[in-house]
């Protein structure tokens, strides 16, 4: 029975995708939290331990070599090579307090670029107030805006929104970035909240943002070096995600759990690149918000 379990794990790790999606959404539910399968591995090495089985132990190498060698990565040292910018995203809810103790806490950081979601239209006066100083270049586009110490060029909103939702909902943005070492676009999106309910995970809407920026990214973008910065209500693992994870690479290097911020268990604030590499990704100190904030150096390709 140990041994059969620990196949299971395995399998479950290696061949996530197999899973079905179709009634329910089982697969993305499975992916959203697929690194917390690797919690099977020391269980099942202490039960084989006590029951004293060598078939099982032998087969709890299986779930733990599959764990590592999809999450270890997560693990390893960060890769301090040379970066050309560093991007900062956070999710500052629309219920923060403190928006100006909020940004204190961001610039901490010194980045170059700042991806904020939620901005409510009391708070964003306190935003901009607060970031000017340090990041005079700034756009915002419904919910999302992007400050940054670099000028901004060819703004446009993104449209994402799904069916069915209302035609206030606007929360996608693309901005060109000109850098020191060249143009890049970058675009804030916040993909619609995951619903859990009794007919299992309500992910529809999500997924159907994902695919209206994704194609976005692919048959609209002209510049080659493309950062994504955004709350996507999903981890890279959950193949909602796969219209943009399939275009973007994602960080290799720390895990960067960003929510709910209070115990952390999924990042679903992401930094994704294409022509750029994120050396590694990491949290910030928790703000007033129910997110964590995320960064990353990140290195751009030649152009």
């Amino acid at each position: 029975m140990l041994a059969a379990l620990a196949a299971l794990s395995a399998a479950l790790l290696v061949f996530h995708s197999a899973v079905p999606n179709a009634v329910g959404r089982p697969g993305s539910a499975l992916e959203a939290f697929l690194p917390w399968l690797g919690l099977a591995v020391p269980v099942l090495l202490v039960s084989a331990l006590v029951r004293r089985s060598a078939t099982a132990l032998v087969a709890v190498v299986l779930p733990a070599a599959a764990w590592a060698g999809l999450f270890g990565g997560m693990f390893l040292p960060a890769d301090r090579g040379g970066h050309d910018i560093t991007v900062l995203q956070h999710n500052v809810s629309d219920e923060n307090p403190d928006p100006t103790g909020t940004v204190r806490a961001l610039i901490g950081s010194a980045p170059d670029l700042i991806a904020l979601e939620e901005l409510t239209p009391s708070a964003l006066p306190a935003y901009e107030g607060a970031l000017a100083a340090a990041y005079p270049y700034h756009a915002v586009q419904g919910t999302v805006g992007l400050w940054s110490r670099h000028p901004l060029t060819d703004v446009r909103r993104v449209d994402i929104r799904p069916a069915g939702i209302g035609e206030g909902w606007d929360r996608g943005l693309r901005c060109g970035v000109r850098t020191p070492q060249g143009d890049i676009a970058v675009y804030v999106a916040h993909l619609p909240s995951v619903r859990v309910r009794a007919s299992g995970f309500g992910s529809g809407p999500r997924d159907e943002s994902a695919r209206l920026l994704g194609a976005a990214v692919a048959a609209a973008e002209e510049l080659e070096r493309v950062i994504l910065l955004g709350d996507l209500n999903g981890t890279v693992d959950d193949r909602g995600l796969a219209p943009l994870t399939s275009r973007l690479g994602a960080p290799r290097r720390g895990s960067a759990f960003s929510w709910p911020a209070a115990f952390p268990v999924a990042r679903i604030d992401q930094i994704l690149t294409r022509s750029a590499t994120a050396l590694e990704v990491r949290t910030l100190p928790a703000t007033n918000s129910d997110h964590l904030p995320v960064a990353a150096r990140i290195r751009l390709d030649a152009s």
